[in-house]
């Protein structure tokens, strides 16, 4: 299931954008905040068990295991991954799109976890203080000498030295910025290194992935001054990166052919989901009876074209791989957008046992058994999503099918607060206070679901936070 909501959690547009440019991967423009709601992600199972699968040993190998780093899809076509706060990696759905083997996406996680592992937002944080107050300083002290100056007469060199005085200082202090991030980009590349050397694989694909940028970029950089730059000139770093990369004895190693097929498999779902199915018949043609590209037909005619026809392209995958269990989600998928949600309830049945229960599947499940209509459902329904929203609290699609399924049972107190649990995940925080305003009155005072209510309706404006 690949699904797009949007994050809630708010950025500052100007830090954000700061700390963005300071961390990406490529001088690249950063995703920007969706109108103060935070950036657009997609959410799947699949996808985010393998990019969970190729950070976890590197997260390991620095330090980082117990931190619980969360990985988030960026839904974003261009190649970019970043960091934006202490506990999770952004990566576009585009980098993983343009990354031909797992090898060159584990390069540009390695990358990542090497700005995590180095603390460089913290740091630049405390850069950004003291340069705000060096700043104020200088602010200060010009404006006193324009002071002077002015009783003086307005000729006086201590009039021209306080107008230099409130110039010259953002310049310094902003080359002095740009210097300390594109030393934290140079350290990040060799922790990379490191982390990959450490866990047996190969730097090779993310010199790659340097290395592509850098020719795309030669042209844009030309004549630039290189102390105006956020990122290291590409040129002098891929050349220091590949002086590091090459001294690893894994250079050479090359990624598992099983490994390379899930990655191969993820890439055909996204391009599947997210492309125009021209683009999806292109990329992967009838004259190609690989798995991934099989996959990404299915999708792609369940989306776009006969339902008939893509259940029996999903049938013939499921007889290849019968334990695969993203096949039956999304075999459960097409039959419940087709409006058939009680035939999908057991394909999604067995994609949830197979996913050890994955929450995202088992929202699936529950949106199934309630829009199924059989009363005969509803406490399992329940039963399921509250354990899923239990395990994956920031999907509000849980939410939104567990007040479903409790207005069905008559349970209007707990309905209205899913409701408005939902509505808050969404950033629609007007709608989620009153849902729980409402609530509030349903509940007995001083319950755990009035506790719950009370929180939303306590919380401040999202703009406010």
């Amino acid at each position: 299931m690949l699904l797009p909501i949007v994050l809630r959690k708010k950025w500052s547009g100007g830090l954000a954008a700061i700390v963005a440019a300071a961390v990406a991967l490529a001088p690249l423009a950063p995703v920007s905040a969706q109108q103060g709601k935070g950036p657009p992600i997609l959410r799947d199972t699949e996808t985010e068990i393998l990019l969970r699968e190729y950070t976890r040993p590197i997260l390991r190998a620095a330090g980082l295991e117990k931190q619980n780093i969360q990985m988030v899809i960026i839904n974003d076509s261009s190649f970019n991954a970043f960091v934006a706060d202490g506990r999770r990696i952004f990566v576009n759905y585009g980098a993983i799109m343009q990354s031909e083997n797992p090898n060159q996406l584990i390069g540009v996680l390695a990358h990542e976890t090497g700005h995590l592992a180095g603390g460089h937002l913290a740091k630049l944080r405390q850069q950004l203080a003291t340069a705000q107050t060096q700043m104020i300083i200088a602010t200060i002290l010009g404006a006193g000498a324009l002071a002077v100056g002015a009783r003086s007469g307005s000729n006086s060199g201590l009039a021209n030295a306080g107008a230099a005085t409130l110039s010259a200082p953002g310049e310094v202090i902003r080359r002095s910025l740009l210097s300390y991030q594109r030393q934290q980009e140079e350290n990040a590349d060799r922790a990379g290194v490191k982390f990959l050397s450490a866990t047996g694989q190969s730097p090779k694909g993310m010199y790659e992935t340097f290395k592509r940028f850098t020719n795309e970029s030669l042209f844009a950089a030309r004549g630039a001054d290189p102390y105006l730059q956020s990122h290291p000139m590409p040129a002098d770093r891929v050349e220091a990166l590949e002086g590091l990369a090459r001294q690893s004895p894994y250079w050479d190693k090359k990624d598992d052919a099983a490994l390379q097929l899930r990655h191969d498999m993820v890439r055909a779902k996204i391009s599947a989901f997210m492309e125009r199915p021209d683009t999806v018949a292109r990329r992967y043609p009838l004259s190609d009876n690989g798995m991934p590209a099989r996959y990404a037909r299915a999708i792609s005619t369940y989306l776009h074209g006969d339902l008939r026809s893509a259940l029996s392209q999903i049938d013939a995958l499921i007889q290849v791989q019968p334990n695969n269990a993203y096949f039956y989600e999304v075999r459960g998928q097409a039959l419940l957008e087709g409006g058939r949600p009680s035939e999908a309830i057991a394909p999604l049945r067995k994609a949830a046992q197979l996913s050890n229960n994955a929450p995202l599947i088992n929202m699936l499940l529950g949106q199934a058994l309630v829009a199924s209509e059989n009363k005969a459902y509803t406490e399992e329904a329940i039963a399921i999503l509250r354990a899923a929203v239990a395990r994956e609290s920031e999907a509000p699609l849980g939410y939104s099918q567990l007040a479903m399924a409790y207005g069905r049972k008559g349970d209007y107190a707990e309905a209205d607060l899913a409701s408005a649990q939902a509505a808050f995940l969404r950033g629609d925080n007007k709608t989620a206070r009153e849902l729980a305003s409402r609530a509030k009155t349903r509940f007995a005072v001083g319950s755990p679901g009035w506790v719950k209510a009370d929180d939303i309706v306590a919380s401040k404006p999202l703009s406010n936070q």
